[in-house]
């Protein structure tokens, strides 16, 4: 599928020529305390979104998004709870309709389920139903002190990666994010300096992308 999808970051969107392909997968790689969910609070208000919520509940997701100061959508919010999360999940996924999000928050909680081969399982059938439906779906991916052993299989999954980068550097908080991965389209080759406040835009005041 070629027709782009928009991730709600003009600048961004702009840089990756329309948006990202329709049928995508995207991992979203950040460490627990940075600005990350601007991301995804900011894709909301592009198309219907599915958000699922592996960690907080319903209500601390929808609280969030009522306080975000990015404009967002009103995407339909579940928590995704019990002793079967991949079954749970996969069940949610595979009601998605056709060209809208997913939103996967945390991935971690689903890729730290054993076997690893459902894992695997749950990675493929989404794979299909995204691509299929011609959605996009991002999977915030938590890089703290403990990373799941399948981010690497996640990763090879994935269609595009964006690695924010969250450094505090001369009393200032910097946030860098580079596109390592992007399957059918060309990608900026640079790392991107941006400035996650009110929302997510590009910081050119020491432009180093």
């Amino acid at each position: 599928m070629s027709d782009r999808l928009r991730t709600g970051i003009d600048v961004l969107d702009r840089k990756l020529e329309g948006g990202i392909p329709a049928g995508s997968i995207v991992v979203m790689n950040a460490t627990p305390a940075s600005q990350a969910e601007l991301f995804l609070y900011e894709l909301t208000a592009t198309r219907g979104t599915l958000y699922l919520s592996l960690d907080r509940s319903e209500q601390a997701i929808s609280d969030s998004l009522e306080q975000s100061p990015t404009a967002t959508g009103q995407p339909t919010i579940r928590h995704v709870s019990g002793e079967a999360p991949l079954d749970n999940a996969g069940k949610l996924v595979s009601a998605l309709p056709e060209t809208s999000n997913l939103i996967i928050d945390p991935l971690d909680v689903l890729e730290s389920q054993e076997p690893p081969s459902r894992f695997r399982s749950f990675m493929n059938d989404l794979q299909n139903h995204i691509f299929n439906t011609g959605s996009l779906a991002v999977l915030h991916c938590l890089n703290g002190r403990s990373v799941p052993p399948l981010r690497d299989t996640t990763e090879h999954f994935a269609d595009v990666v964006f690695d924010l980068d969250t450094t505090i550097s001369n009393d200032e908080v910097e946030n860098r994010l580079a596109i390592p991965k992007f399957r059918g389209g060309r990608a900026p080759t640079n790392v991107i300096k941006l400035d996650l406040v009110e929302e997510v835009s590009i910081d050119t005041s020491r432009d180093i992308a």
